[in-house]
């Protein structure tokens, strides 16, 4: 009586380990299949928006394409068409893709 309590002691103690060990492993696949790859993306969009300076041209969520004239902590303004007279504010999360501005811009040789 005594062998079989113990057994059933020592399997009963092993399949919790393996159940745990389970766990421990859909855990550290979700890590990898889900959080990590966002965490990536949230670096990749900070680096860009930390690098953007005035005069680089911008996309924004709503899809405007436009030039940054002025920027602040959280707040850019960008300048929308050939008139001018189109400078809107807005916040820096709304950018979604910057083209730097170079000497070689609207595909100029240079010599």
């Amino acid at each position: 009586m005594t062998l079989l309590t113990a057994s059933g002691l020592s399997s009963g103690f092993g399949g919790m380990g393996v159940m745990i060990l389970y766990i421990v492993a859909i855990i550290g696949f979700f890590y990898f299949l889900s959080i990590r790859p966002q965490k990536k993306e949230q670096d990749r969009i900070k680096a860009m928006l930390d690098a953007m300076e005035v005069g680089d041209y911008v996309v924004t969520t709503s899809g405007f394409y436009g030039m940054v004239i002025d920027i602040s902590d959280d707040m850019v303004i960008v300048e929308f068409g050939s008139n001018k007279n189109c400078r809107i504010p807005m916040k820096k999360s709304a950018i979604t893709e910057i083209e730097k501005s170079g000497n070689n811009a609207g595909g100029e040789k240079k010599e």
